[in-house]
């Protein structure tokens, strides 16, 4: 055992200028630089005569590197400027000072073209095998709420209708894989279901644009049950799974269905819940109003809890224009659930739950920003690792946050990284698929 005042011996300088923090970061950059994430934003970003428009690539690739490992705010990038980090990422590392102005010379138009840039990534990622093809893709499409504090952030100014001042963002996520395969800023008082049709119209043509050729399928909770997002699923010829909100005539229909026809299913309490499915047309008053299935599970309460009265089962219902067998489709829309995975990935993984400046553009600017790092993530673990999923804060831990120091020999620069890390294997056989991927012309 070492002696107890070791640590107090220990002589600490900060001056050797080869050493680099996060290390690691080596495996998205270089999946960044053979996707051609710099090339593609300087092509498609352009911000006028605004001050923070000069080498606007270097600057996304340095948010996205502090996205990744960790930093949430602006002048977490500064870390990336310590010793040889920057030799690791492959452009120059921009100061938060810089970083900043560029993002304040966003308008909404700039951070549309940066979503036009996430769309041209997709597809090249997707190109390289890790897209569904000709495979049946599931969308999950959701909202969530990004808190903020104070009077300083455009369009998060006024409560919500939860008594929170935030921003109110719509994301499409593909289902399994956790890509998030758009993202769209809102002002935090924004409903629900605001643009999400057109929102939803464009993340369709993005997924087709990646190489989706096969069936697509929208999943979405009772937020976006309205016939605008209905009409969208049929105008692009999308299925479609959505709760509906329940009302009265609708309870009534429900609770008609005879007892017979209900199947009980597997859950924690010993026959407490059952699945039955009726015909029912939503949205009715509306001329291209049709009927469809309605799918519903009922449950009995928890013991101690209480429904209303004279109520016997809580009900989750939902339509759908699906074929297939009524508990296949019922366990598939429960499955809805797992974009909250990929939602906290974003919020604590890339930093989702702070966005960086007191403009509304900028904001938006940086949600892309941060979708893009998240995906990098998500597309290095599949590409790289060869493994279905991880969390952004497991590679951080296991790969992203690795020390390391630079050396340089008959003109060769060499990496040096801890021996003995547990991970070394499966880093240096990420490092050798993602390098073998083929540089975009």
């Amino acid at each position: 055992m070492l002696p107890r005042e070791q640590s107090d011996r220990i002589h600490v300088a900060f001056d050797d200028h080869r050493l680099v923090t996060n290390a690691g970061l080596l495996l998205p950059i270089t999946l960044a630089h053979h996707l051609g994430l710099g090339v593609l934003v300087d092509r498609h970003v352009h911000l006028g005569d605004a001050p923070g428009r000069a080498t606007a690539g270097d600057k996304v690739l340095t948010l996205v590197a502090s996205a990744l490992a960790g930093g949430d705010c602006i002048d977490d990038a500064d870390a990336l400027r310590a010793g040889g980090t920057e030799q690791v990422l492959g452009c120059t590392v921009k100061a938060p000072s810089t970083l900043g102005t560029f993002l304040r010379s966003f308008r909404w138009g700039h951070a549309r073209q940066l979503d036009r840039v996430s769309r041209e990534v997709l597809a090249r990622a997707w190109a390289t095998g890790v897209g569904p093809g000709d495979d049946p893709l599931t969308i999950d499409l959701d909202s969530t709420v990004c808190e903020t504090y104070g009077l300083s952030k455009e369009g998060a100014r006024r409560h919500n209708y939860t008594g929170q001042r935030d921003y109110h963002p719509l994301l499409a996520v593909a289902a399994s894989t956790g890509d998030v395969l758009m993202a769209r800023l809102r002002q935090g008082r924004a409903n629900t279901a605001r643009g999400a049709a057109n929102f939803l119209r464009e993340t369709v043509s993005r997924v087709r644009y990646a190489g989706a050729a096969g069936p697509l399928t929208v999943r979405a909770d009772s937020g976006f049950y309205t016939h605008g997002i209905v009409a969208a699923c049929h105008d692009q010829k999308v299925r479609y799974s959505i709760t509906v909100r329940q009302h009265a005539v609708l309870r009534n229909l429900i609770e008609a269905i005879p007892e017979e026809d209900w199947t009980p299913i597997p859950y924690w309490m010993e026959g407490a819940a059952d699945v039955s499915e009726t015909i029912y047309t939503p949205f009715a008053s509306e001329p291209d109003a049709a009927p469809v299935r309605l799918i519903v599970r009922r449950v009995q309460p928890t013991p101690g809890s209480q429904l209303a009265l004279l109520t016997k089962y809580s009900y989750h219902a939902f339509i759908t224009d699906r074929d297939g067998d009524t508990l296949d489709l019922e366990a598939d829309h429960r499955r809805h659930a797992e974009i909250e995975n990929a939602i906290r990935d974003l919020k604590y993984g890339v930093g989702l739950n702070h966005l960086p400046s007191g403009r509304f553009p900028a904001n938006a600017a940086g949600l892309a920003v941060q979708v893009i790092a998240h995906n990098l993530a998500r597309w290095t673990t599949r590409i790289g690792l060869g493994e279905p999923v991880a969390t952004t804060k497991t590679l951080r831990r296991r790969f992203f946050s690795l020390a390391g120091r630079i050396t340089r020999k008959a003109r060769r620069l060499t990496l040096h990284l801890p021996q003995g890390w547990p991970w070394q294997n499966q880093f240096s056989s990420a490092l050798a698929r993602l390098r073998a991927l083929p540089l975009p012309s």
